[in-house]
This record gives C-alpha cells, structure tokens and sequence, in this order.
C-alpha cells in the first residue's frame, strides 16, 4: 500500500496504489455516514447520471488496508489526472456546473458537499465527473453550506477572473492550492463585476466578511458564523443563485497566433492531406498497445482527432487557452470523447505543488506515455526558447516509448520568421544535428517528406 501524496488531509479516508490499481480506503469514523450516503439511493443516483465515479468493494481482504479501516473501495480508474490550472474556461465552467449539480442532488437525499474543491473533479470521455466519494455529509436542517468559500474560490472566483480580467489568471491556482483568495479576486475584478448582483455578493461582499472575520477583533464575528443557520429552502435558493452566476459567466475569445493556425498555416493543401496521411500511417505501423497518445502543441487538435483511433486517449495539449478551448468545445459537441484537451507551456510546464511539493504532481510527472506525438513544435522549443536538440530528445526519451515527431528545417517559412528578428546561433538545428541528437535516445524507424514542404515526419522507438 502506497498512499497518495494528494490524500492526506480527510480524517473519513485516503487514496492509495497498491499493484498498479488506485483504492480508497474508508476509515472507521466515517462507517456510519458511507453506509448511509448508500443506503440513501444517493450513489447509485450519481453514478447512473454520470456525475460520480461508480466503485466496487473489495471484500475478503483481497486489499489489506491499516487497523483503521472499515472499507476498502476500487473506484473507477482514471487514466490521466489533470488539474483546474490546465483547463480551459469551459472545463473549468463545465466543473462548477457539475459539483452544484451533485449538491443539488445530494440535498434531495439528505446529504451536502463538506468540501468543493476542483481538485475532486476529473474528466472522463470529455465530461467532467465528481471523484471524491467521502466528499459527502449528512445534511443537518438549518446548517449553513460549509463549503461555500470554497466553492467560489476555486470555481466562481477563477471563472469571474478569466471572464472578466485575464483568462491566464486561472494559473494563480498553482500558487493558491485551495482556490483563489476572494481579496485578492476582488481587488483584481473591474469596477463593473460591483455592479453584477451575483459577483458582488458571492465575490466583493463576500471577501469583505471574511476579512472582516479574519480580523483580531472579529472573533465575535467568527463564534457567530460557526453558529449561523441557514434553512433548506435558503441553502437551495443559494445553489440556484450560484448557478445563475456561473452560467452567466462567459468569455470572449480574443484573436490569437494559434487560435485560427490551420487556417493561416503555410502548408498548401497537399501537404495537410498528406501530413494527416503519414501521421495516420506511422501511428498505424506501432503494433504495440497505445493507452495514452500525448499530443504536444495540438493546437485545436486536428491530429488529436486521428491519433484519437489508435488508443484509448489522447492527452491533447497546447500553450494556446483559445485553442485549447476551441478544441474541447469540438470535442463535447462532435467527438470523439477520447480526447483530453489541456492547456500547457512546455518550456515551463505545471510543477509540483503543495504540502511536501508532492500533493500535485508536476507535468513531467504525469507524462508518461505509449506515444508521444510532436507536430509543428520542435522549431518553437529549440529556437523561440533556445533549448539544445539533445537536451529536447533527452526529456523526451523519459516519457514515450514511441516518439511521431516533425523536423521543421532553416528553410520553412515558419523558421525564417522566428530568425527575422534574433541572431542565428543555433549551429545544430539541422536535419543532421536533428537526427545525431535523437538517436542517442531513439531508433529511426520510419522517414518521410512531406510533400511540398522542407519538413519531414519521423516515426522513432525509445532504446
């Protein structure tokens, strides 16, 4: 039994590995409750609407778990975790919608949320689902909804940010583990989001209070929130109202470099059709069983899409927050559902992050792959950020066995424009340089030219 460095803070249980499966143990104290919360009907009304992870008990002690444990649970496994700093505005919406839906339903039931972290959501065939079973209470008519805070700082708060501010603002999460401060959301809003009833109240008014409490001479004020009571028919006109303000909440694309990139691209149409072919090909010719395809610079994910019929999923990722959005949204309204949209800069890519730099584990620490496709990005990560060719197959070697990748030469277009304003020192960015620093870590199977155009296409195997 390995516990998860993510799991640590519920008394009612943990996460933990054990053979290469995720479990969650239920401990002792919270033996009462878990057999209530499904007794209720609750679960299984979750789990037939898609909004919980189904589980099954493991019995017979098939799993051992400590001297504390009551039961032990083998969820649905999940095969990428991804965090609410890699999403785009719409995943991030699509989450808050989720977890007040899963209040809704467990208030009808006689239970609430005792927290609403983001964190307790994933996403699976392009939806969003809740993932933390012990995340339920019984309800106590007249008890306020402790996790309100919480819910606008990691939903409301970032939403009203990217909508109103910066969309980027959403990376404040990785500074702020447990949600953006609502002071500091409130200093950043624009003067307007006062006028907006549902933001000054959950967000402007809201942060006052708490500043208000969290002063010496508020511990009054404190003793009196512990103690307040909210009825049934208020704690659902407050979901409503959260509701109301999320869906409200919308954000208007700006024009971006990677945005609009296949319409604006320098391939003619030959070589579109071609590349796709070739990329179709090479992903065709692994025999090798493909879990997870990571799709580095994706863009809106048009290659996603045909590595999306060779494995189970693809890890669509881009620095780009309107490409990333713009393929997510392709993805919920047309499909495929095997395809999980992120936004990531792979220069300087999600670190770990929390108690021990271990309760969110970094980007490279969740890469692992069976191919790692790389179209259109290797000029950017050598020249634009200056990073040596072998340093560049190196990091790649650590994560992929099989390795779909793109040589963009001197002589592209898209490479004389990056040299237009810079001094050319990058003696080794060749075709030549290109192929001796990847095959210190990669055998080249397969070479092909893309047709009208300099680049090439290479399929190569981790040695």
């Amino acid at each position: 039994m390995e516990p998860l460095s993510s799991s640590f803070r519920d008394p009612s249980g943990f996460v933990f590995s054990s053979a290469g499966s995720i479990y969650r143990q239920v401990n002792n104290c919270f033996a009462e409750t878990f057999d209530a919360f499904i007794e209720s009907g609750l679960y299984e009304k979750l789990v037939s609407r898609g909004l919980l992870v189904s589980h099954d008990e493991i019995v017979d002690g098939d799993v051992p778990g400590t001297p504390d444990c009551y039961r032990i649970l083998k969820p649905q496994q999940i095969p990428f975790i991804s965090y609410p700093y890699e999403w785009s505005f719409s995943q991030l919406k699509d989450a808050a919608m989720l977890t007040l839906r899963v209040q809704h339903e467990a208030i009808k039931h006689g239970f609430i949320l005792k927290d609403a972290s983001a964190f307790n959501v994933q996403f699976i065939n392009s939806r969003p689902v809740f993932i933390d079973t012990l995340s339920f209470d019984k309800y106590v008519p007249g008890s306020p909804w402790v996790a309100y805070k919480q819910f606008c700082q990691h939903f409301l708060a970032p939403l009203a940010l990217m909508s109103y501010t910066d969309v980027e603002l959403s990376k404040l999460m990785i500074s702020h583990i447990d949600g953006v401060p609502l002071p500091l959301a409130s200093k950043l809003l624009p003067l307007k989001t006062r006028l907006n009833y549902s933001l000054a109240t959950h967000i402007h008014l809201h942060s006052r209070m708490q500043q208000q409490h969290a002063d010496a001479a508020g511990k009054k004020a404190v003793r009196d929130a512990k103690s307040a009571s909210l009825s049934e028919q208020g704690l659902r006109a407050m979901m409503e109202a959260l509701a109301s303000a999320v869906q409200k909440l919308n954000w208007k694309m700006p024009e971006t470099e990677w945005g609009d990139y296949y319409a604006n691209t320098n391939y003619s149409d030959l070589a579109g059709d071609e590349k796709r072919a070739l990329v179709d090909s090479f992903l065709s010719d692994i025999h090798d069983k493909i879990v997870i395809i990571q799709d580095f610079g994706a863009n809106t994910g048009e290659f996603s899409r045909i590595a999306a019929k060779h494995c189970d999923l693809v890890v669509s990722q881009d620095i780009d927050p309107v490409a990333v959005e713009l393929n997510y949204r392709q993805n919920t309204t047309n499909g495929p559902t095997n395809i999980l949209p992120l936004i990531q800069d792979f220069s300087s890519p999600s670190p770990a992050i929390g108690w021990g730099n271990a309760e969110r584990s970094s980007f490279l620490e969740r890469s692992q792959c069976d191919v790692l496709l790389v179209l259109a990005l290797i000029h950017h990560l050598a020249i634009s950020n200056n990073v040596p060719l072998s340093n560049i197959a190196k990091l790649f070697s650590g994560m992929t066995r099989w390795l779909v990748i793109e040589f963009v030469p001197k002589a592209d277009s898209q490479v004389v424009r990056l040299l237009a304003t810079r001094e050319d020192i990058f003696v080794n960015y060749t075709q030549q340089g290109f192929e001796e620093s990847f095959s210190e870590h990669f055998t080249i199977e397969k070479t092909a030219p893309v047709p009208e155009s300099e680049r090439l296409l290479y399929l190569m195997r981790s040695q």
